[in-house]
């Protein structure tokens, strides 16, 4: 936090592996069944990678344009915030800022080095081709090659933040896919991950039942999910 101390928090408590083997479709579902429909992302904020699903504890930073401060200044305030950030965490950022790139090659190489899950910014990419030969996980709202020098600042860390109309704290969990990004409320998550596996069994169940020839009608009766 700015000035504060950041609460320890367990990023490798098991519930990103088995996000990670769901889809972000189910995970709705569950949110929705439980009175919380509204959880999921801009639709704008998109996968570098699409073929590939992201799940973990969160670690948010956010940050503000600052046309007053140099070079050095901008540069050496971004390195302490890759160096804030937790290993086997998602850093989840609100930049407050549509103009740069908040992610690059060399930021992604030290992401990967320190064991960061991922990363989901509102806000732009650069390097992106680069990014992707790192493996790092990235979703993001757009492309752009100008960078962050002599103009943009981090400036507070482990503090709730906003994306859209969602809500994110530290500790939270975040599930994303190819069809979008869903924020998981950190006291809700045993019960949230133990439903969608349910979910998924009963998908299962059911797409054998179409697949054996039985009607669709009395296939969703019989299971009542489809």
């Amino acid at each position: 936090m700015n000035g504060k101390t950041i609460p320890e928090i367990n990023y490798d408590d098991g519930y990103s592996e088995r996000l990670e083997k769901c889809y972000s479709g189910a995970v709705y579902d569950v949110l929705r069944s439980l009175g919380y429909p509204d959880q999921i992302l801009p639709r704008t904020i998109r996968p570098l990678d699409p073929s590939r699903a992201l799940a973990g504890r969160i670690f948010t930073i956010s940050g503000h344009s600052d046309f007053s401060v140099d070079g050095h200044t901008t540069l050496l305030e971004w390195t302490k915030m890759l160096s804030r950030a937790p290993s086997k965490s998602i850093v989840v950022c609100q930049p407050n800022d549509d103009s740069l790139a908040h992610m690059g090659e060399l930021s992604a190489e030290t992401f990967v080095y320190k064991g960061v899950r991922g990363y989901l910014c509102d806000g732009g990419c650069r390097d992106s081709i680069q990014i992707e030969k790192t493996g790092l996980r990235v979703w993001f709202r757009y492309h752009t090659p100008r960078d962050v020098v002599g103009r943009w600042v981090p400036s507070r860390f482990g503090e709730p933040i906003v994306i859209g109309n969602t809500s994110i704290s530290t500790g939270d969990y975040l599930m994303a896919d190819r069809d979008g990004s869903l924020i998981i409320p950190q006291n809700m998550i045993e019960e949230v991950t133990t439903k969608v596996e349910q979910v998924l069994l009963t998908e299962n169940k059911v797409r054998t039942a179409i697949l054996q020839g039985v009607d669709p009608v009395d296939a969703y009766m019989r299971h009542r999910k489809f």
